[in-house]
């Protein structure tokens, strides 16, 4: 009788391994996010754009676009405590603003926002303009936020008129 128990108890782990194996290997076959496939989607997609609008953007190291509009002045050394204050519009690449300061400016300490801004902002000093082409990698990544989509690019113009340690 233990036999007949034994075998019946192979029988069901060779039902539940027939269902759940080719299950494992759909699974396992499925896609995952490649953040270097999508940071040189971005890249090409930024070089388009920045292409198509006869816009004369820079390259930065981690894979963000600028143009520096107007350096401002000063020799703040900036970290992720440095309180900002700017006027800023954020716009997809299709030209929809998706925020942004109307009258009153923004302040808050760089290390409390998106990547490609606490690389971008150190470029300029108090006063200065500049624009950033942000891969989505630096941004809000493949999940987005609000009504920014995933894997969005983000184009910036921002205006720093504060700066404190």
């Amino acid at each position: 009788m233990s036999e007949n128990l034994e075998m019946k108890f192979l029988m069901k782990i060779k039902h539940i391994l027939l269902f759940i194996l080719p299950l494992l290997l759909v699974l396992g076959s499925c896609k995952k996010f490649d953040t270097e496939e999508q940071a040189n989607i971005d890249d090409s997609t930024i070089l388009k754009f920045i292409s198509d609008k006869n816009i004369v953007a820079q390259k930065h190291s981690s894979g963000i676009y600028y143009q520096i509009l107007s350096s401002g002045s000063g020799s703040i050394s900036f970290t992720s405590n440095t309180t900002v204050s700017t006027k800023y519009t954020g716009r997809l690449l299709n030209g929809t603003v998706f925020d942004g300061t109307t009258t009153q400016p923004i302040s808050f300490k760089l290390g409390q926002v998106i990547s490609g801004w606490q690389i971008g902002i150190p470029l300029i000093q108090k006063g200065g303009k500049i624009r950033l082409l942000i891969p989505s990698g630096l941004a809000y990544g493949p999940d987005g936020q609000g009504p920014i989509p995933g894997n969005a690019v983000l184009d910036f113009d921002i205006e720093l008129l504060d700066v404190t340690n």
